[in-house]
């Protein structure tokens, strides 16, 4: 039976002998496997246990502390992830030899110091303190994803909300923007037109831009990663271009249960600052062949990962998690959403607001999906984010533009 054992260091693997062993027996095995001595171990099966900063912080951990605790009863099974944090430094297993440079062997370029002070360790701490979804947002975009995609294709979108000066970001509408979704790709169609929208109405409603959500197929979730190597590479880039240090990337993924069922999981992450960094200086391998391994980034020069020179680096290093929550945010999220399998038509605007009649007409039209497309409906577009700025006061909409809207609907 194989366990994933989760630390600073990134993902590892051990072997068991299966689930009847105890939490005393697990650590001992870390220790001959992994070279982290059981006195400085911490286990958990809760991921929040790699944002511990101090021993009280440990302390919120007890579910694996009872050392004569069966893995069964924690549900452990083969592939389970087990969460580890360790007190001291150890050597990372793997890696190349390394190869003698200087007077006894190869001559060293500019390029070779540089890389030999490349060192790429796990990032303690990530810039965004946690993430907040908008419950009907974050439920409308899943819902999407189980049950009309089934998890058979991969689906994103831009995280649209605030950031506090705490670093907490709170999400409260997710913008999808033409994409292809294939079973482990996702190829975005980006109109910048669009996006130029987009931007205009959320600075209105005082959001703007906080990251980037993406789902998992679940031929992926049979794979040995949190991010793919193509994942890794797409989320830097857009957390590059964002230019926003809390910049936060989510997945989203069906997990299987021991019972047959499934629950849908997500889970955030922050880029590390050197995988940020790498990515503008160009260090990834962009290209990928068939025999690569999707757990691992391919760099076009050597970097040192746990003392040793290499090409290859887990992809954990690069993630950083972030805590999640969820709240009630002010907008709404019935009007459909853009850029899905369904055409949005007038149709779909006149059964908004006849549904929502007894309402205000500012809270009728307070839903981020219903304001864009509004804006890319002939005669609306520039005067959206006026209306965008209603929504975020609640003031009265202007009886012109109520007028319109409601003719517009008339129409369909």
């Amino acid at each position: 039976m194989m366990l994933r054992i989760r630390s600073r260091d990134g993902l590892e693997r051990i072997q068991i002998d299966g689930p009847h062993l105890s939490i005393s027996q697990l650590k001992a095995l870390i220790e001959s496997q992994l070279q982290i001595p059981v006195q400085n171990q911490t286990l958990s099966t809760d991921q929040n246990l790699l944002l511990a900063k101090t021993p009280a912080d440990l302390l919120r951990f007890s579910d694996m502390d009872d050392p004569s605790t069966p893995l069964s009863s924690l549900k452990l099974s083969h592939g389970s992830i087990v969460f580890l944090y360790y007190h001291g430094e150890r050597t990372v297993r793997g890696g190349p030899a390394v190869i003698p440079a200087g007077s006894f062997g190869r001559k060293m370029t500019i390029d070779d110091l540089i890389a030999k002070q490349t060192r790429i360790t796990r990032q303690e701490s990530p810039h965004c303190d946690s993430v907040s979804f908008d419950r009907d947002s974050a439920n409308g975009f899943q819902r999407y994803v189980n049950e009309t995609l089934a998890f058979a294709t991969k689906r994103g979108g831009f995280m649209y909300g605030t950031v506090s000066e705490e670093g907490k970001v709170e999400v409260d509408f997710i913008y999808e923007p033409p994409q292809q979704g294939l079973e482990d790709d996702l190829v975005l169609l980006r109109d910048p037109e669009e996006e130029k929208l987009v931007d205009a109405i959320a600075a209105g409603l005082g959001r703007k831009r906080v990251g980037f959500i993406f789902t998992q197929t679940i031929m992926q979730s049979k794979k040995d990663y949190n991010f793919s190597n193509k994942e890794i590479l797409q989320s830097a880039e857009l957390h590059a271009e964002s230019e926003l240090k809390e910049w936060v990337t989510v997945v989203v993924k069906l997990e299987a249960n021991e019972d047959g069922t499934a629950d849908v999981h997500f889970e955030a992450f922050q880029m590390s600052d050197m995988c940020v960094k790498l990515f503008k200086d160009g260090w990834f391998v962009t290209e990928f062949g068939e025999d690569d391994d999707p757990k691992l980034s391919k760099m076009k020069k050597d970097v040192v990962v746990g003392g040793k020179d290499v090409k290859e680096v887990d992809n954990d290093f690069f993630l950083i998690v972030v805590k999640i929550f969820d709240h009630q945010g002010p907008l709404s999220s019935t009007f459909p959403i853009e850029n899905r399998n369904n055409h949005v038509t007038m149709k779909a605007l006149k059964s908004h607001l006849d549904r929502t009649k007894s309402l205000p007409f500012v809270k009728r039209i307070s839903d981020f999906h219903l304001l864009l497309f509004l804006a890319k409906s002939h005669g609306l577009g520039s005067d959206v984010p006026a209306l965008a700025e209603c929504v975020e006061t609640q003031t009265a909409v202007p009886e012109g533009y109520q007028l319109l809207i409601e003719s517009m609907a008339d129409t369909s």
